[in-house]
């Protein structure tokens, strides 16, 4: 039988679609009605209401159930890209203690002019180096071991929560854009230097994670407080790249803006424009700066 009582008069406080006469300001990540404490169930990112969890227990048939963000109910509950991205970190940094060749070959480098005059990087169209350097990492140097092990951390702390609630394809689309954002800024900022890591599309993440975490209703202030030491971090120690940080936080935030504050009717559109116009923007900022170094 149905627990829902009749509807409540007009109101512009927002109150529990299963009490409305209780206010409140939590919507379900899933169906997106307002719940209040008694209806809320955790869930990976924000609550869910005790329909959706029903819903997500029996394995409902039918239409496939979708999130807050519209993104379609995962086929299992494993954070498959998470996961890979992980695997694919890992196993380039095998590589690269097998060989300093693969970070001399595919990290970023903007513009670098050889004693033959030959000029390699980014400016000498290996633009490959501004995707493939977020999947490097340094071998020794200041940071050593440490530089992977916090960035997959980081990773496997915020990623499976963030492609639950977007879903593959969103997800995958916002860390790759964020960690080229911050390749881009190092590229237009100081085109010399020279980088490695996936700090941009962890930064991404964080970013992310806080835009939508706030349009969900869940508590900001951890995302927050990890943010803020991670950027104290990031401006206190030498050798790390500040350019790559911002600009993977400046570009998940911008994305996940448009993800989770889409108009509902449009939304698809929104999904689908905001990584492709990022992409763009990104690669016409590259060529701008290319051209000006040539």
């Amino acid at each position: 039988m149905s627990t829902e009582q009749s509807p409540a008069p007009e109101t512009s406080v927002p109150t529990c679609y299963r009490h409305p006469g209780r206010e409140s300001y939590v919507r379900c990540t899933r169906c997106d009605r307002y719940i209040c404490p008694e209806c809320m169930r955790d869930a990976a990112v924000g609550h869910q209401c005790v329909e959706c969890v029903a819903d997500g227990n029996r394995g409902a048939r039918g239409a496939a159930p979708r999130t807050a963000l519209g993104a379609r109910g995962p086929v299992s509950a494993m954070p498959v890209v998470t996961y890979s991205l992980i695997g694919l970190c890992i196993a380039v940094y095998l590589a690269e203690l097998a060989s300093t060749r693969v970070v001399t070959d595919f990290m970023m480098l903007g513009r670098w002019v050889q004693p033959d005059g030959e000029v390699i990087g980014v400016a000498g169209g290996q633009w490959y180096r501004l995707v493939t350097t977020m999947f490097l990492h340094e071998r020794g140097g200041s940071l050593g071991f440490t530089h992977i092990l916090f960035n997959m951390w980081a990773l496997y702390a915020v990623g499976p929560a963030l492609e639950q609630v977007l879903g593959r394809w969103r997800y995958l689309a916002l860390y790759l854009l964020s960690g080229l954002g911050g390749s881009v800024l190092l590229y237009l900022v100081d085109p010399s230097g020279a980088a490695v890591g996936a700090s941009g599309a962890i930064f991404g993440l964080f970013g992310a994670y806080f835009v939508i975490g706030r349009r969900l209703g869940a508590p900001a202030g951890p995302i927050v407080f990890l943010l803020v030491i991670n950027l104290v971090i990031t401006f206190s120690v030498k050798g790390i790249s500040w350019e790559g940080h911002v600009g993977g936080l400046v570009v998940g935030a911008l994305i996940a803006l448009a993800y989770a504050y889409a108009p509902a009717a449009q939304r698809r559109l929104f999904h689908l424009g905001m990584p492709v116009v990022t992409l763009v923007a990104l690669a016409a900022l590259v060529t701008a700066k290319t051209l000006a170094l040539t």
